[in-house]
């Protein structure tokens, strides 16, 4: 029954009202920048869609669900001990794996390690605080190994239908994004919202981790492997 009533929610009023305007907001945020900056600069580079268009899509998704999440836990601020561990511990792992993942398609293992990490360690750190510092460490954990596993996953994939790879790990890690939500409803549905605030934190983390993935795809360092 929980699980109708979190359907019926989702075109509520109150915090998981919220979540498909968020996901909608942050997604046509980062579809309208490359759109943008595909016509102005990257339509002249040769093979761009074939190189890059996918993994971008997917970015854009992966990232509207991030995005969602995040404003779902800023609302509700505090959380009991295991919740905030979940929390930090799958924000910070599904964060990190996809854009590991993402750029360690394009750029190879090392960089595409190095970003995940660096994301999935802030958000997960960041969302993980929610219930103290087990949450962080669950976050900074989960980033660090996050970002590892899923640049490795792409490079071990290179030669054996990468694409098709990428598309049917990001369907999952969407799937435990969306259970995420789910989990956070029915733990806190009793609970009254802590904070209130209209979308700038949506649009601003969207802005510059798609600026950031995208910038590192076409002109950041690769390894030998991507003509580095």
């Amino acid at each position: 029954m929980t699980a109708k009533e979190f359907i019926g929610e989702l075109n509520g009023k109150e915090v998981e009202g919220e979540l498909i305007k968020t996901f909608l907001y942050s997604f046509i945020i980062s579809i309208a920048i490359l759109g943008i900056v595909y016509f102005v600069k990257f339509r002249y580079i040769d093979g761009f869609l074939g190189k890059y268009g996918l993994y971008l899509l997917l970015a854009s998704i992966s990232l509207a669900l991030i995005t969602s999440m995040i404003r779902q836990v800023r609302a509700y601020k505090e959380f009991a001990c295991m919740s905030g561990m979940m929390i930090g511990m799958t924000a910070g792992m599904i964060s990190g794996f996809d854009i590991g993942l993402y750029l360690g398609a394009t750029n190879g293992m090392l960089y595409g390690s190095i970003l995940g990490m660096l994301v999935g360690i802030f958000i997960g750190i960041w969302m993980g605080k929610c219930c103290g510092i087990m949450g962080v460490m669950e976050g900074l954990m989960a980033g660090f190994m996050g970002g590892i596993m899923g640049a490795m996953t792409a490079v071990m994939m290179i030669n054996d239908n990468l694409k098709v790879a990428v598309v049917i790990i990001s369907i999952v890690s969407w799937v435990i994004l969306i259970l995420l939500n789910y989990m956070i409803y029915k733990e806190m549905k009793e609970n009254e919202r802590q904070r209130k605030e209209d979308h700038t934190i949506t649009a601003l983390i969207t802005v510059i981790i798609i600026a950031i993935i995208t910038w590192f795809m076409i002109y950041g360092p690769r390894s030998t492997l991507f003509g580095g």
